[in-house]
């Protein structure tokens, strides 16, 4: 009898793994160097989320690897090379976005043993400390934290680092982490992603909190909702990734935890 049971559960399994692999492939769009979010060798929590997702779908997970740049999604997923880019502003326009599935906010990051743990772009220390912002091209006008330390006369002592940093590097967008660790600057404004991954990989012990309040005044946010996206004509998929959300909720944010990502 238990070699009968033992049979059936195999021609079970192979008629489960038959019926997978003719699917059409879940086809994600991502980028092959952007750590903590992914990298050619599927070592990203937006990765990691992906074969999730793929798995609760019984879909084949396939990539089209493109650097996230300015047209990203128009060479992508509306030029059809994919079906799905997993990680989006809640209300990224471009797209069909789904339900978040996290939410996370820019950081203040310092050395621990200062002492710092600033919070506000309303603490004093602010004037008197080296500040790393992350920029967007040669403009201090762009990130949100350069205005909201503009709006406060607080100028010549912020230090840009390219948001993007040094492509031909692995984790190229490091470096400003790296320079907090480093003491070559004193307090840095960085995405919660990048701070909480990065952070943990220094050797000195950094804090990473979140930039409070969420808003500096009407038009700068801090704190961002991340959903997925599917194209706009795509509401099958998106009602199909919105229940996988919903069920595999406790399973994704494992995953993000275990990659550092603040979550609020």
């Amino acid at each position: 009898m238990s070699s009968v049971c033992s049979a059936l559960a195999v021609i079970v399994a192979t008629g489960v793994m038959l019926e997978t692999s003719q699917r059409s492939p879940l086809r994600v769009c991502s980028d092959p160097n952007n750590m903590p979010f992914s990298n050619l060798q599927a070592q990203g929590f937006e990765n990691k989320i992906a074969e999730l997702v793929a798995r609760d779908l019984g879909r084949p997970l396939v990539y089209f690897w493109s650097p996230q740049r300015r047209g990203f999604i128009r060479n992508t997923l509306a030029a059809g090379r994919c079906d799905l880019v997993m990680g989006i502003p809640a209300q990224y326009a471009p797209v069909q976005p789904t339900r978040s599935y996290y939410r996370s906010a820019y950081t203040f990051v310092s050395r621990r043993d200062r002492h710092l743990r600033i919070r506000s772009f309303d603490d004093p220390r602010l004037r008197a400390l080296t500040i790393g912002i992350q920029m967007i091209g040669d403009d201090y006008n762009n990130p949100p934290a350069a205005q909201a330390l503009a709006s406060r006369h607080i100028i010549q002592n912020v230090r840009g680092y390219p948001v993007y940093g040094d492509y031909s590097k692995p984790d190229p967008q490091r470096d400003l982490v790296d320079a907090v660790a480093a003491g070559r600057i004193d307090v840095a404004v960085v995405w919660g992603p990048f701070a909480g991954y990065f952070g943990r990989r220094e050797a000195s012990a950094l804090d990473v909190v979140p930039v409070s309040p969420e808003r500096d005044g009407p038009s700068l946010v801090f704190a961002f909702d991340i959903a997925m996206g599917v194209r706009r004509d795509d509401s099958a998929l998106r009602g199909d990734i919105d229940a996988v959300i919903v069920r595999r909720a406790p399973g994704i944010r494992r995953i993000l935890r275990s990659y550092g990502v603040p979550l609020l």
